[in-house]
């Protein structure tokens, strides 16, 4: 990863802060891009270029701006002078059962999971084919093994799975494009997610017999960008067999 330039979306916390932590630990130059999370987002670079000037930036954008895509991908360009990793890692999650979906539902959980990652990548394409690089995309199991009363979120996440192996035809032979797809990693934020007895019960389904860490998906980012060089088109389930289990 030495010298690598990243741009990871969503960068500022939770599975965004361990993707950035872990390649910039392995030398990667990396671009944090944030929307609300400032305070987050500006502690991380804090953090990261205490231990190597220089070596972290950040970008706020509102992804569901389509205008502003490109825009992100010139600014780390602008910043670092090349792009070697997109890692569209930013992602909105809540639930929409099928009485309770809307258009503004739509939009947004299928902005964030699907548009951005699209047209990003459509955006990137330029500099990454100079530099050989790759396109990693967090996906989720829920994407082939879908979550009741999460309709639009399925479908975004579905979305972008195939958008993964579309891409990967797209970009190929100069960029890969894999995707990660996470099961139970961290919990959601929500109050519903609260529940000890649904964690165990969720925990329980998984063949590891439990949760994972942000490191793991972390780690296997590294591993798509940096030590995968005959591997695209592929998504790599995290997720402790929970997939394969449930």
């Amino acid at each position: 990863m030495q010298g690598k330039v990243v741009l990871v979306t969503g960068g500022a916390k939770r599975v965004g802060a361990a993707i950035c932590r872990q390649l910039h630990a392995q030398g990667a130059q990396i671009v944090i891009h944030f929307r609300n999370s400032v305070e987050e987002a500006r502690a991380l670079q804090h953090e990261l270029t205490q231990k190597k000037p220089n070596s972290a930036a950040l970008a706020q954008a509102d992804l569901l701006d389509v205008d502003l895509l490109p825009d992100l991908i010139e600014k780390t360009v602008k910043r670092y002078g090349k792009l070697d990793a997109l890692i569209n890692n930013a992602s909105s999650f809540f639930a929409t059962p099928l009485r309770e979906c809307t258009t503004e539902a739509w939009d947004d959980l299928v902005g964030s999971n699907l548009m951005a990652p699209l047209f990003l990548a459509q955006a990137a394409e330029p500099y990454l084919k100079v530099q050989q690089g790759s396109v990693i995309n967090i996906v989720d199991i829920h994407a082939e093994r879908p979550l009741k009363n999460f309709v639009i979120y399925n479908t975004a996440k579905g979305g972008l799975l195939a958008l993964t192996k579309s891409l990967a035809l797209e970009m190929a032979p100069d960029v890969r494009v894999n995707g990660v797809s996470p099961g139970p990693i961290l919990w959601p934020e929500e109050r519903e997610w609260s529940d000890d007895a649904a964690r165990k019960k969720i925990i329980q389904g998984t063949l590891l017999k439990r949760i994972g860490e942000p490191e793991d998906i972390a780690k296997a980012v590294q591993f798509l960008i940096n030590d995968a060089p005959y591997v695209t088109g592929q998504i790599i389930a995290v997720d402790g067999g929970r997939s394969i289990h449930l």
